[in-house]
């Protein structure tokens, strides 16, 4: 049996004019949505202010501390020249001019007078000394002087009897020119002895003299003389 249907019940027959008009419908909707969206332009002109506009998106900005210069040295003093304007009808005093050809005797006026060290050389020979560069000697040296003490000696009788020796230590001084003065015991035994080497000491030839900076001086010698019984 077949199936009639009527063309106005038809419904697939408007399907495709249904979607070109939607379609169309969109494209409007779309397109008045983009015309119809406002855009705010602000148009500054020469008598409009620059800043205004600027301060509205002002940024701060941060600087750097400024570290102060050093102050600038102090100016140096001015140096000011002072010039002496002498008049040319000054007369200047005559001067004379030696020469090599004159006499160099008349140009001399002062001669050189050397100091005098005469007190100086008279200290230093009054002064006695202990220790020196070169000592006195005895002549022909040690080994002659035990040599004279031994026969120069008188053992006294009074120390011989009461059984007395010992060493008796004496000091003098031997001269610049090797005489023996100012002769002093400065350990002594007994007065007999004491007595008897002053007595050989001060008999004694003249010595060779000490010696400081090679000049002869004055030194003081210390002696032992040595008593003792047989």
């Amino acid at each position: 049996m077949e199936v009639k249907k009527s063309p106005k019940a038809d419904l697939e027959g408007g399907i495709g004019m249904s979607i070109l008009m939607g379609m169309i419908v969109g494209l409007a909707v779309l397109f008045v949505g983009f015309e119809w969206s406002t855009k705010d332009v602000q148009v500054v002109t020469a008598d409009e202010g620059v800043a205004d506009i600027i301060a509205e998106e002002e940024i701060e900005i941060t600087r750097p501390e400024n570290t102060p210069p050093p102050p600038p040295p102090p100016p140096a003093p001015a140096v000011t020249e002072v010039l002496n304007v002498v008049d040319d009808d000054v007369e200047l005093e005559q001067q004379d001019i030696i020469s090599s050809e004159d006499d160099a005797s008349a140009a001399q006026t002062e001669t050189f007078v050397a100091p005098v060290v005469e007190e100086e050389e008279e200290e230093s020979a009054q002064q006695i000394f202990t220790v020196v560069e070169k000592q006195p000697e005895f002549p022909g040296g040690t080994a002659e002087l035990f040599k004279y003490l031994s026969k120069a000696i008188k053992y006294p009788v009074i120390a011989q009897e009461n059984g007395i020796q010992g060493r008796v230590v004496c000091s003098f001084v031997v001269n610049r020119d090797g005489s023996i003065v100012d002769i002093q015991v400065m350990r002594g035994v007994d007065p007999s002895l004491d007595k008897e080497a002053v007595r050989v000491i001060s008999e004694m030839p003249k010595w060779k003299p000490g010696e400081q900076r090679g000049k002869p001086v004055r030194v003081r010698f210390i002696l032992p003389v040595q008593f003792r019984l047989q």
